[in-house]
């Protein structure tokens, strides 16, 4: 059984979630495992799944980072989630998948599918601003300062 002390200290989960899982939260979890993996498990889904992770995203991600998302991601659905504490909504426009969890936020990004390539890498550098302030955030204990004693 875990103690109380382990079960304060585990990793915080956090999910990227949009409808397709096909873009930008896959490039959030992506992102998440290179420039915040330190503070937390990210992980993406959706709620309608496209077959593939959008082509341009990974090449864009690759170019940009040396990511390979093909390789290592694929789109899934929130049922395949593990117990999550922290949602981020990547601005799905219509509504988005309800996933429960400790707290919620929305980044309201614009969906850059079938956009250029400089709009494209612009959402992704957002992308990678808003995780990295997120990273900061759960290092600093100023997202959820206190640990519910049932997770």
């Amino acid at each position: 059984m875990e103690s109380g002390l382990e079960r304060s200290n585990r990793r915080l989960k956090v999910a990227f979630v949009c409808v397709h899982n096909s873009y930008r939260s896959q490039v959030a979890e992506a992102l998440a495992g290179w420039f915040a993996g330190a503070w937390f498990d990210g992980y993406s889904a959706g709620t309608e799944l496209k077959p593939e992770i959008n082509p341009d995203a990974v090449r864009l991600v690759r170019e940009m980072y040396g990511i390979d998302m093909a390789s290592s991601q694929r789109p899934k659905l929130v049922t395949e989630l593990p117990r999550i504490d922290v949602v981020v909504k990547m601005g799905c426009e219509v509504a988005c998948p309800y996933l429960p969890s400790r707290y919620e936020e929305d980044w309201g990004l614009t969906d850059p599918t079938g956009r250029g390539d400089d709009e494209q890498r612009a959402v992704i550098a957002e992308i990678e601003r808003l995780v990295r302030d997120l990273a900061q955030r759960i290092a600093a204990g100023a997202l959820l300062p206190e640990r519910s004693p049932n997770l």
